[in-house]
């Protein structure tokens, strides 16, 4: 088991989870972009959510991260969901997960 998001779903890597369901798990970032950094982690291995066609994990990961950004303070000001996806994307993980981006007014407005 070389990857580092499935020893943390297996615990063999010490996690204090933000939010946990039996199939999604929320950490915060260990190298934080924003005040309030966390990754919404699938327990089961998909590399990237291009694998991922289980609608409901991809469901729970939505609500997992809801449920945290309401449980931090920071879903009445606003925060921002990113999938990476392969290298161009900028995925550096292949374990598909969602970023949690919030505390601060962030900038690359999309729309």
């Amino acid at each position: 088991m070389d990857c580092i998001f499935c020893k943390m779903a297996a615990r063999a890597i010490k996690v204090d989870p933000v939010v946990e369901t039996d199939r999604v798990m929320v950490v915060k970032d260990i190298n934080p972009q924003a005040p309030v950094h966390l990754l919404v982690i699938p327990k089961t291995h998909y590399a990237s959510i291009l694998e991922c066609k289980d609608m409901g994990v991809l469901g729970e990961m939505m609500e997992a991260a809801v449920t945290s950004a309401k449980k931090l303070g920071v879903a009445d000001p606003g925060f921002r969901l990113s999938i990476n996806t392969n290298d161009e994307g900028g995925q550096t993980v292949f374990h598909l997960h969602m970023h949690l981006l919030a505390g601060r007014p962030l900038s690359g407005r999309l729309g």
